[in-house]
């Protein structure tokens, strides 16, 4: 093996470091001049924050990029050479020669795409394995075959660095891949952000991992686009936002927006739990119709009439009258709040008809003698009247989609009497299914922004005043040093003064306090932001509902949905691809598959199938590309004694590194959680604990090191999908499975385990 290998790679690795301290220092030193100029008046504060954010990301990126920032090495056949990093960086000089090149640009590619029978050019491929910044091996892979260099360093490096990540004990939090990125993702990342692309796999085939560094080559290859717009990343529960929480920022991304449904209508934050059933009745697409019935229904008119009191007599608004208002407002085609104007103005006009007919009609059959300034004053008088006002807000009244989805809820109207009881609700806080029906609310509402326009512009009109009102000073100080208009005229026929330059409409432009939030930030606060690009992970969990509100937040279609229909576990899931997409694509979408798993091992895997297979004979789980030698065991355990054999058991299993859950129905949360000091549960648990406790949907997504699932029969049995549910729970595993029961394991479950484990009784 070459020490003067290693030695080369050392001292590129030291001076890349002492590059990256260098761009850091300068871009922290920018930002501490920044402040001190606008301190000093040098520089105005508008510059300094958009200075101040640039060099802020900046050191975001660089920050990111500490970890591994350096993981491989091509070279070309033609003498070229590139390393390969997580981000680019430049050298000093006037070309500004790359040092290391960004993962994501196109002349990368030959790392994740090169092979001896199709080279891309490559004479060699290096991986470099470092530890903080120091070069701990390095792994050479030889794609010319005539070339008969060698560095000592040569063998299968692709499979022994693929299989080093895959074993290495698990943190809690998910890591990056882009040192082990594999032909079949490389292809899913890089593939254009047009048009909606499904990416389906099985457990551990990497389709999230593999969505994310998707995330980041867009961000990258689109920026100008994305930039701007944002990208949106949707995840099926607190816990796994925050397991997948450091991928981005460690490829250099910070600007995404992460959120679950619950997450996706400003100022709510969904707490609350439906249960399964009221859940899948949220979901419908008929609970859209529902709501819009429900809207129509508070667009009321009065049957027979209503008195309305006024200075100069009692008006009556009968039934005619408001239906009419109504079917004009109707006809507006605008969302319930934003036509009430319309139907006000109605109400009004025909009430000062009815006026203007009463006081000036002619005894004797005449015209009416009210000119049509008298008829507006009536109208005005009208307009201004608070009972009249009332009957308006009586008839159709101003709701906001909190509202109107609390008023829904406490009396579910237009549905059958079963699914009414089911939602039936008065109180309580907000849940993830409810979300999707206030955004569905404030659609057919609308949201009346005119008295906040209002008020923008009066603001706005201050700033061009009072801008004004410093060029008139400038200008008046500048006639005051001439003694004569004569000169003041030569003076300013050869000199420009600020008026010249600026009028005080666009200087107030110039001083607007702007807007420095990112797009992400940004988008979090605004229900009718449209994303660049969205990312759906667990896609299959999501609702007709829900996906009525993504696709609303995406008009472009610029869509990522990852997800596998084995494990859908929400009873208001979808069951098929094309049935989430035919209302809003047609076949006008792309599909691949992921078919290699990279987490669970042959052992695991096998046992897991066969629960699918009891659902589906035809049912083939992606190719487990290892095998551990460590049998999935099975412990039973009498019911009074079940969470003290699920700590002895966890106490037996646990990995000397690494992480372990527990995946038991949630009921038997509080029990268990008595016998396993220390471990996290609950709605967001700890995942960096050393054991966790988790209910089968809860761990959708994650991965630990040893696994023991409690109970089996009992998710089984505790869902419609309850084998998707337990599908789910026997494939968390990377190294290690244990199973814990009471009553009779599920056929497949036994069957299973009889070929793969013995099953070990308790003393």
């Amino acid at each position: 093996m070459s020490t003067e290998e290693f030695q080369k790679e050392q001292e590129f690795i030291t001076g890349l470091y002492e590059r990256l301290d260098d761009l850091r220092a300068e871009a922290e030193g920018t930002v501490r001049s920044a402040l001190t100029q606008v301190a000093s008046g040098q520089q105005a504060k508008l510059e300094r924050d958009v200075l101040v954010a640039e060099q802020s990301g900046l050191l975001a990126a660089f920050n990111a990029g500490e970890s591994g920032l350096c993981f491989g090495r091509l070279d070309f056949q033609d003498g070229r050479q590139y390393h390969m990093g997580r981000i680019g960086i430049r050298q000093n000089d006037a070309d500004r020669t790359p040092l290391v090149v960004d993962w994501r640009a196109d002349i990368a590619r030959p790392f994740y795409l090169a092979t001896g029978y199709s080279p891309m050019g490559l004479r060699r491929r290096r991986h470099i394995t470092t530890e903080g910044r120091t070069v701990t091996a390095l792994h050479d892979e030889i794609l010319d075959l005539t070339d008969t260099t060698r560095t000592g360093h040569e063998g299968s490096a692709a499979d022994t660095v693929l299989l080093a990540a895959l074993d290495a004990a698990r943190s809690g939090r998910m890591h990056d891949i882009v040192q082990t990125i594999q032909a079949e993702q490389d292809r899913i990342i890089r593939a254009s952000h047009q048009g909606v692309l499904v990416v389906e796999g099985g457990p551990g085939t990497g389709k999230t991992v593999v969505a994310l560094h998707r995330a980041a080559y867009l961000l990258y290859a689109y920026r100008d686009l994305l930039a701007r717009r944002g990208v949106l990343i949707v995840g099926p529960n607190p816990a796994f936002l925050a397991y997948i929480g450091e991928v981005l920022p460690s490829l250099g991304e910070t600007g995404v927006l992460l959120a679950t449904v619950g997450e996706l209508f400003p100022g709510i934050t969904a707490t609350g739990t439906d249960t399964a059933a009221a859940a899948e009745v949220k979901g419908r697409a008929a609970m859209a119709d529902a709501l819009a019935r429900c809207v129509r229904d508070r667009q009321t008119v009065p049957d027979p009439g209503i008195e309305i009191e006024h200075d100069d007599g009692t008006l009556v608004l009968d039934r005619a009258m408001a239906e009419d208002a109504r079917a004009a407002a109707r006809q507006t085609g605008l969302p319930h709040n934003l036509a009430r104007p319309h139907f006000a103005f109605r109400i009004i006009d025909a009430l000062t008809e009815q006026l203007a007919d009463r006081i000036g009609a002619d005894p004797y059959g005449g015209p009416n003698f009210l000119g049509p300034d008298d008829i507006a004053q009536l109208g005005k008088a009208i307009a201004l009247s608070g009972e009249v006002h009332a009957v308006i807000d009586t008839l159709w009244p101003m709701l906001t989609p909190q509202q109107l989805v609390t008023d829904f809820l406490a009396e579910p109207a237009h549905l059958a009497d079963l699914d009414a009881e089911l939602i039936r609700r008065t109180g309580g806080p907000w849940t993830p299914a409810d979300v999707p029906l206030l955004d569905e609310a404030a659609e057919l509402l609308g949201e009346d922004d005119s008295a906040a326009r209002a008020a923008e512009e009066a603001e706005r009109q201050q700033r061009i005043a009072y801008a004004q009102g410093v060029l008139d000073v400038a200008y008046a100080s500048r006639t005051y040093e001439f003694e004569d208009k004569e000169e003041l005229d030569k003076d300013a026929s050869e000199v420009l003064g600020a008026h010249d330059i600026v009028d005080a409409e666009r200087m107030a432009e110039r001083h607007e306090e702007a807007d420095h939030r990112s797009a992400a930030e940004r988008a979090a606060a605004d229900r009718t932001w449209a994303f660049g690009h969205i990312i759906v992970d667990e896609a299959q969990e999501l609702s007709a509902m829900t996906w009525r509100l993504l696709m609303r937040r995406c008009p472009t279609r610029s869509m990522t949905l990852v997800g596998d229909p084995a494990q859908t576990g929400d009873p208001a899931g979808c069951d098929s691809w094309r049935q989430i997409l035919d209302p809003y694509v047609g076949d006008r979408w792309e599909h691949t598959r992921l078919g290699v798993n990279y987490r669970t091992p042959a052992e695991i895997m096998r046992v897991a199938a066969g629960v699918r297979r009891a659902e589906d004979p035809a049912f083939e789980p992606p190719g487990s590309v290892r095998s551990t030698g460590v049998r999935p065991r099975a412990r039973a355990a009498r019911a009074d004694d079940l969470a003290r054999t699920v700590g002895r058991t966890v106490a037996d299993e646990a990995p000397h590194e690494g992480r372990l859950a527990v995946v038991a129905p949630a009921a038997l949360h509080p029990r268990l959680a008595a016998e396993l000091p220390g471990a996290s549960y609950g709605p967001a648990p700890d995942l960096t604990r050393d054991v966790v406790l988790l209910d089968p949907r809860q761990a959708k997504g994650l991965e630990f090191d040893t696994v023991v699932v409690v109970e089996p029969g009992q998710i089984l049995a505790g869902s419609p999908r309850g084998a998707n549910d337990l599908y789910v729970a026997l494939t968390r595993a990377t190294q290690r499975l244990a199973v814990v029961h009471t009553g009779a394991l599920p056929e497949a479950v036994r069957e299973g385990l009889a070929r793969e484990a013995e099953t070990v009784r308790p003393a």
